[in-house]
């Protein structure tokens, strides 16, 4: 996560025209330490997608105008201050935020959009309750005194008074966003938030500092496509792989903050309209940005694999050989090494019984995953392909790890594929 030069020169420039209300301390605070040298690390990700055609209903084609959009955040990270990232990366132009605040979720499944009462804190940008930020930038909020512990949710509530033009979002989040027109940052019921959505909107990290885990440097990315964004998983439970792996860590006794920095339908070495970047374009942006991140998990390559055929839920990408594949995990792998990150590498999962099983694909899955499995290019590698196959037939799912469309894992295989993953090597 980020805050670049870009941005504070064009803040800068803005500010001259008078056209940006926003001070210069609002990005100043952009590097690696917060306030009495504390460091930040990051505590909840998710990766940013353009809205040019969304896989989906959404509100992202259309923006915002006079409505408060208030979103659910489960972070894996303790710490005695907070403060938020938001994106415009996408965005057609400058993006108004006119105010936000974040607060504990209320507690009991049925809390929905209630926030904790007495926990609701206002967000400031450089000491001021509005910002402005440019089109195809990211910032971070001043931070705010709210202690929060791993896997305790926050509700993150943006109020945009004008119209915001199509909106930067993440896609599939598996999770309930809420809506409510009008101005409603401070409200404690959900009353007002009449419609819901499952993608997040704008947000994009959430950091902390302070507490017993200050200096900590070790957090982990989970980066990848839909099996790392959790696609298959029950809604607003937390059971993607990441959340299960957070949860392992914290149990025995080794707590981590995991990253999820995975985005449906992505592809390693093409771009598509509706599934985000290409990996190696978007890695240096969503990953190498991440503050107190040592280990990165790399779990992509089924998209680029099937992308080429009519099943393809965007249309057709154009085909990639595992030659190319592999070139492209290369490229990530150099990236991450260069960062000084350890990298997992992990073969892909089963796909027989889904619109992607052909003996073309399923031929190239197989020798991307001996590559995977024995070139050494990896620091670690993790075997989620036998961790969630069927043992009587090993190109396909486990039922009982099967959302139903025999290429998504449900909560028991993600459950799985958390388990497979050797905590030493990690």
């Amino acid at each position: 996560m980020r805050t670049s030069n870009t941005l504070r020169r064009a803040a800068l420039a803005l500010l001259t025209t008078g056209t940006l209300a926003l001070a210069p301390t609002a990005l100043a605070d952009t590097g690696h330490h917060g306030s009495h040298g504390q460091a930040w690390r990051g505590a909840w990700a998710a990766s940013p997608q353009s809205a040019a055609a969304p896989l989906g209903p959404n509100w992202s084609q259309q923006g915002f105008d006079n409505q408060t959009v208030r979103q659910v955040v489960r972070v894996t990270a303790s710490g005695t201050r907070t403060r938020i990232e938001l994106t415009n990366r996408y965005g057609t132009g400058p993006l108004r935020i006119t105010g936000a605040t974040v607060a504990r979720t209320a507690a009991g499944k049925a809390a929905g959009s209630a926030v904790e009462p007495g926990s609701v804190r206002t967000l400031r940008f450089g000491h001021r309750p509005s910002v402005t930020i440019p089109a195809g930038e990211t910032l971070l909020s001043d931070a705010v005194n709210l202690p929060v512990e791993a896997f305790e949710q926050l509700t993150v509530t943006l109020y945009l008074a004008g119209p915001t033009g199509p909106a930067t979002f993440h896609s599939f989040s598996s999770a309930t966003s809420y809506r409510a027109e009008g101005d409603h940052r401070a409200d404690l019921s959900g009353a007002a938030f009449k419609e819901t959505s499952s993608s997040w909107y704008f947000l994009s990290g959430v950091e902390v500092t302070g507490g017993r885990d200050t200096a900590r440097r070790d957090g982990i990315v989970a980066f990848g496509d839909s099996i790392t964004d959790g696609v298959g998983s029950t809604a607003d439970a937390d059971n993607r792989y990441p959340d299960e792996l957070a949860e392992r860590l914290a149990a025995t006794g080794r707590s981590r903050a995991v990253l999820n920095h995975g985005i449906g339908g992505n592809e390693v070495v093409n771009d598509t309209s509706w599934a985000g970047e290409k990996a190696v374009a978007r890695f240096e942006k969503d990953v190498l940005t991440e503050k107190g991140v040592s280990t990165v998990i790399l779990l992509e390559g089924i998209n680029d694999i099937g992308g080429s055929g009519p099943a393809f839920p965007g249309g057709p990408t154009p085909e990639v050989s595992v030659d190319r594949l592999v070139e492209g995990h290369r490229t990530l792998i150099r990236q991450a090494h260069a960062k000084g990150l350890k990298v997992v590498g992990a073969t892909l999962t089963p796909i027989k019984g889904s619109f992607y099983d052909t003996p073309v694909n399923e031929a190239k899955r197989e020798a991307f995953n001996t590559w995977v499995r024995t070139s050494g290019a990896y620091d670690a590698v993790v075997d989620f392909d036998r961790a969630v196959a069927d043992p009587a037939d090993p190109d396909r799912i486990l039922p009982a790890y099967d959302s139903g469309d025999h290429l998504h894992p449900g909560d028991a295989g993600y459950a799985a594929m958390a388990e497979a993953l050797d905590l030493d090597e990690l």
